[in-house]
């Protein structure tokens, strides 16, 4: 079976704690991240990543209270097998610092990629 990228996870954190967005059931890849910034400031984004537990703080950040300019968009891709890899049960967490400024899009696969 091929495997083919759709949309995992899509969210606009209503506040400024960290929000679960997405949790795997089976071997996923995250191909593809999307962070858009809908305000007229800059604002903060964070993202966690938890293969094993539910932390989501600078212990588990793949970004860091990054900032993202005004009416911006910052896209991170990677050819599959240059993902993030999440194990069965991993998480993906994100965390804006202006509540309902950002929409955080993930893309990946999910599918069984047999050789």
């Amino acid at each position: 079976m091929a495997a083919e990228a759709s949309q995992l996870a899509q969210v606009r954190p209503s506040d400024t704690n960290a929000t679960l967005v997405f949790t795997a059931t089976i071997k996923t890849e995250i191909t593809a991240l999307f962070i858009t910034n809908t305000t007229g400031t800059a604002a903060t984004y964070s993202v966690y990543h938890d293969d094993d537990g539910a932390t989501y703080d600078q212990t588990t950040a793949l970004y860091y209270q990054v900032s993202l300019a005004a009416n911006e968009t910052k896209v991170f891709t990677g050819n599959l097998g240059e993902g993030i890899t999440l194990s069965a049960s991993g998480k993906l967490a994100v965390q804006s610092g202006t509540a309902s400024a950002l929409t955080y899009t993930f893309y990946g696969i999910t599918a069984q990629i047999e050789g």
